[in-house]
Order: structure tokens, then sequence, then C-alpha cells
């Protein structure tokens, strides 16, 4: 089927069948392959196994993002009852291939580049054109972690106490994260979904836009600087995150110029960005603590240290946070430090 599928394309686009090869591995089923060209280029193969992946959400969001300039890889063929895709190849190396948590400086113009490319996205924003990010989805997604995390990774039961503070904490998230506006949201918006240029002068184009919502304009931004994969120190968090609101105020994404009025104030807009790291957190806890153990990829539960470093960070700021921080120490066997706290909200 695939050979077949490939060598119909192989005069429409130069393609040298004989170079195919792995070019990256997904999260999720599917795989992408590299070809070469006759020109000396080289395009990419996306291999989505139609009864496991859906290819329809790829391309509506891509020619939405198309649509607005936004550097994201076009769609050359698409056999959409097979799950085949012929795309053009956009680079080969990431953007957190080059990062290093202890040169801030050196990673700036990149992380400024990518807040630019977030704010054409959003300010496309239009209502009903996505899956709205609502309280249902919310919360099944912090769902995965009492399912996935503590159920299943850390082979633990709650207690009725336990799960009446889960319960609680959830209600609360869930309602912070719905009080913000909505813009659109590309769900994974993280420098190992936006890949470097192919040549000098080029910028960062965005990858793995599928999942794209209608949701809390917090969330890329928290998704951007509270990476799965990668950890920054909280001035140049907030730091990249001050611009980044800086901008959206004048653009009338936030603040006085927006239509809700939301946001105006820092504090305010950073507070909300951590709630929404929060849900980001327990959600991607649960998911990599369920692709080691239902899809067998045991590579994504190493990360957890950072997941749980960023839970208990959040926890410690907020009072209302409290009950769940201590629901972490008790599942993470984590003695909690005893002295007093400051800076408590």
């Amino acid at each position: 089927m695939f050979a077949h599928w490939l060598s119909g394309l192989v005069q429409p686009h130069a393609l040298r069948p004989e170079s195919l090869r792995p070019a990256s591995a997904d999260a999720s089923f599917r795989r992408y392959l590299r070809i070469d060209t006759q020109q000396g280029g080289s395009l990419i193969i996306m291999d989505a196994p139609p009864d496991r992946e859906d290819c329809q959400p790829f391309v509506r969001v891509q020619a939405l993002m198309q649509a607005v300039g936004l550097p994201v890889p076009q769609v050359l063929a698409w056999a959409q009852a097979e799950g085949f895709m012929l795309l053009t190849d956009v680079g080969q190396r990431t953007l957190i291939e080059i990062l290093h948590p202890d040169q801030p400086r050196e990673a700036e113009p990149w992380y400024r580049e990518a807040t630019d490319l977030l704010l054409r996205w959003q300010l496309a924003s239009q209502p009903g054109v996505l899956p709205a990010y609502d309280e249902a989805l919310l919360r099944r997604e912090l769902q995965l972690f009492p399912d996935w995390y503590i159920a299943q990774h850390r082979q633990c039961a709650l207690d009725d106490k336990q799960q009446s503070v889960l319960s609680k904490t959830f209600d609360t998230i869930v309602a912070h994260n719905l009080a913000v506006p909505s813009v659109y949201v590309h769900r994974d918006f993280m420098a190992r979904n936006l890949m470097l240029p192919t040549q000098s002068g080029g910028g960062l184009s965005v990858l793995d836009f599928q999942d794209a919502v209608y949701g809390p304009v917090t969330y890329d931004i928290a998704s951007l600087l509270r990476d799965a994969f990668l950890t920054w120190e909280e001035d140049f968090v907030i730091d990249i995150t001050v611009r980044y609101w800086e901008k959206a105020r004048k653009a009338g994404l936030v603040g006085a110029k927006s239509a809700s009025g939301w946001g105006d104030d820092f504090g305010e807009f950073y507070r909300a960005v951590e709630w929404m790291g929060l849900q980001r957190h327990l959600k991607v806890a649960g998911i990599f603590a369920r692709l080691t153990l239902r899809d067998g990829k045991p590579k994504y539960l190493a990360d957890t240290p950072r997941f749980i470093h960023y839970l208990r960070s959040t926890c410690s700021r907020y009072r209302e946070l409290g009950p769940l921080l201590r629901l972490i120490d008790q599942i993470e066997n984590i003695q909690p430090q005893v002295g007093y706290a400051y800076g408590r909200m």
C-alpha cells in the first residue's frame, strides 16, 4: 500500500525512493520519514495509521496557520484513507537541541521570536473554528493525573479525604483557567516543536499543531516557558513572559484594549499563567505515565521529576493549593520542610 502510494509521487515531486529513511518518532502513533528529491532537497512523509490517528485536524490547522503567514510544513499530497502524507521539510533540528538552561542570554532571541509567532497565531483567533478548550476538556485532561500517574504509575489508592482534596483542587484550577480570554491554542507550543531554520537568516517553523483548540490565552506561553523537557530559572521565565504580555496587551489580546479588559496588570496575568501551567503539568504527568505503561515508551517518565518540581513550586505559592502540595508530597514520599513560607498568595 505504502509503496504503491509513494510510486505515484516519484515523478510529480522528483523523489528518490532509495533515500527513504526515518526522520523522527512521535509520542503518538505517527512516524515521520525523510526522502530526498532530485534537486538535492528533501521532503517529509507522515505515516499516521487511520485507525489510530485522524489527520483531518492536522490539515485543518495547517491551513489556518498558513493563511496567516505562520511558517508550517505545507501539505503536498494526502492519502486520507491510508494515512500517508507528503510534506515540505522545514528542517532537521528542533530548537531544544541548541538550548542550555545555563545560557539564557543565548536563548532569549529564540524565545522572543517564538512569542512573536505565538502572537501572530493568537491574533488570528475566531470562535467556532477550532474545538473549544472548555470545562469538559479541562477536566478530562486533569483526570489523567489520578488515573495514570497516581493509580497506575505510583500504584497509589487515594482515600476519601485525598479524593476530596483532588476534586476541590481540580474545581479551583478549572475555574481559574476558564476566567481568562480565549484565543487559538497550539496546545504543545514548546522548544521541541519549533524547528530551527535550515539556512542563515531564516526563522523558526512550527510543528505538531494538530491538537489546536480555542481556549485560555495563558496556555501556550505557559507551555513554552514551563517546558516538558527543559527547565529555566524563574527570572528568565518572568522576563520572557512580561515581554510577551506587553506585546499581547498592545495588540489588544489582553488588558484594557481587549474585549474582556482582563489582564491589564502583569501580576494578575502571571498568576493566571501559573494556574494554567498547573493544569498542563498535571495533565502531562498523566500522559507520560500512560505513554510508558500503555504504549511502551518509557523514556518520557524520565522527565517526571521536572513536573513534580513545577507542581510543588506553584502549589507552595498559593494558600489554596496547600492541600494539593501535601497530597503530592504523600504520593512522592517527600518530607516537607519545616519552617515559615514567605510570599504566598
